[in-house]
């Protein structure tokens, strides 16, 4: 890469790449998850029986996919999740306070899902606010890893996902998301928040990204 790139739509380099997914965890992620727990089961399927289906018909699959892709291409995988460093969550952000998201440390609400289950020595960042660059040391271990290079996936496309995608590119990294393993609650909502970023990074589709890394790569 350039030390000066002047454009968005440049392919990754695998060795200085490192794949993000955003809160795919079970607190949001399972129908039995913490966030959904003052809603009756009617309620829930009338709001995100939807979003489940899709998320275990399209995302997850996709998610799974490009995790396989680049631990085979030995790029570094993380992970943030919401997590708060205490039980009763006074360390989080005044708007998760507000919001009411609050997932004691250690919990089972905290793990990421079983599908993406990482391996020991991957990294997982606990983080108490929507952009994983404003509540952990996330720019400090990447700069470590050599990172430049930054694939987003994971949820919601639109919150977490997308404050994430706006804090990497301020703060210097290429960013790609991968457009199919990212998800919203609606579709629309999904669609509008890509359509709103493009501006910001790179945006291919899993199929895409995996051909790209398998070339780069020969995996």
């Amino acid at each position: 890469m350039s030390q000066h790139p002047t454009s968005r739509e440049i392919e990754i380099e695998p060795a200085c790449t490192t794949l993000l997914y955003v809160d795919v965890q079970n607190y949001n992620c399972l129908w039995t998850g913490g966030e959904y727990a003052h809603l009756s089961e009617a309620e829930k399927e009338t709001t995100y029986g939807d979003f489940f289906r899709r998320f275990k018909a399209n995302a997850l699959p996709n998610m799974v996919a490009l995790q396989q892709a680049c631990r085979q291409a030995g790029i570094e995988v993380t992970y943030t999740v919401i997590e708060s460093l205490t039980k009763a969550g006074r360390d989080r952000s005044l708007d998760y306070k507000i919001t009411g998201f609050n997932v004691p440390k250690g919990s089972h609400d905290a793990k990421v899902v079983e599908e993406l289950t990482p391996l020991e020595d991957e990294i997982i960042f606990p983080k108490t606010s929507s952009s994983v660059f404003i509540s952990t040391n996330i720019d400090y271990v990447l700069r470590n890893l050599g990172t430049r290079y930054l694939i987003v996936a994971g949820c919601l496309t639109d919150q977490c996902v997308d404050s994430t995608i706006r804090d990497a590119c301020d703060t210097g990294y290429l960013v790609t998301v991968a457009t199919d393993a990212c998800i919203s609650v609606t579709e629309e909502r999904h669609h509008w928040s890509l359509k709103n970023n493009r501006g910001y990074a790179r945006q291919r589709t899993t199929a895409e990204l995996i051909s790209e890394i398998k070339r780069l790569t020969g995996t």
